[in-house]
């Protein structure tokens, strides 16, 4: 098979986004939104976090050298799968539950049906999604077919209940399993923000993937709807408050669980 022909250069592969004095979200918007994830920098007195790490199509450390320059930020993976990690390789430092396979290379793919069969997808809604799932290339001499997800080292294991301090705010890791088994979240508990990861965005939530777990997620949404929570950064999507944070965990907990919410039983 060769290589798409017809796909554009991009013009810059990432976009850049100031939320806060302290918070920037990156995007690569010529991914196609199943791997269209959000990567977080988050800055701090002590440490800078870069919250995921995007694809991998285009290094991410080369294309903002201007958020990077002055410190380089310690990458912290909500899970493993590619749209998370793909760049986490080119930093030296990179924290994640143990429970993540971050060092088995090649768990990855553009191609849409090759992605569906490695991450064990529905066949049906991937024969839905256009072959190829980027719209653009990063540099004209870019080969789709190429791309491989590149292993990395934890260099920190991330447990329930460990504190990362960044200096001026402190984020408790929360083990949040059923998208994956080692799937975490970071409560800021001060400020009532909590970064989701894959567990909690306003979309269709994945829990039948290759590592997925239904009855943890169902223990997962349980666990956080009791959270003291105003604002949640999602791994996809936009941002949402409490209300609708409820909305997306009694949906799912309807869904799959059969249950009504706590407070209506």
């Amino acid at each position: 098979m060769s290589a798409p022909t017809a796909l554009p250069v991009a013009d810059r592969w990432y976009t850049v986004t100031p939320v806060d004095e302290s918070l920037t979200l990156i995007q690569e918007p010529h991914v196609d939104p199943l791997l269209s994830a959000n990567t977080w920098h988050l800055r701090g007195t002590r440490h800078d976090l870069l919250i995921d790490a995007g694809l991998g199509v285009a290094s991410l450390r080369d294309a903002l050298p201007d958020l990077f320059g002055e410190r380089e930020p310690v990458v912290v993976l909500t899970h493993a799968h590619l749209d998370h990690m793909g760049s986490a390789h080119e930093f030296a430092e990179c924290w994640a539950h143990p429970a993540e396979p971050v060092d088995t290379p090649g768990r990855g793919s553009l191609l849409a049906r090759v992605l569906n069969d490695t991450l064990g997808g529905d066949p049906d809604a991937a024969a839905k999604l256009p072959p190829v799932l980027i719209n653009a290339l990063p540099t004209a001499d870019y080969d789709p077919l190429a791309y491989r997800l590149r292993p990395v080292s934890i260099t920190r294991q991330l447990e329930e209940g460990d504190t990362i301090d960044l200096g001026d705010r402190q984020l408790r890791v929360l083990h949040l399993p059923g998208h994956t088994p080692g799937s975490i979240g970071l409560y800021d508990e001060g400020r009532r923000i909590l970064f989701s990861g894959d567990v909690l965005y306003d979309d269709e939530l994945l829990d039948t993937l290759e590592g997925s777990d239904i009855g943890q997620y169902i223990a997962t949404m349980r666990r956080l709807r009791r959270l003291d929570v105003d604002l949640v950064h999602a791994g996809h999507g936009a941002s949402f408050g409490a209300e609708r944070m409820r909305e997306i965990i009694d949906a799912y907990l309807l869904f799959r669980g059969g249950q009504a919410p706590p407070e209506a039983q």
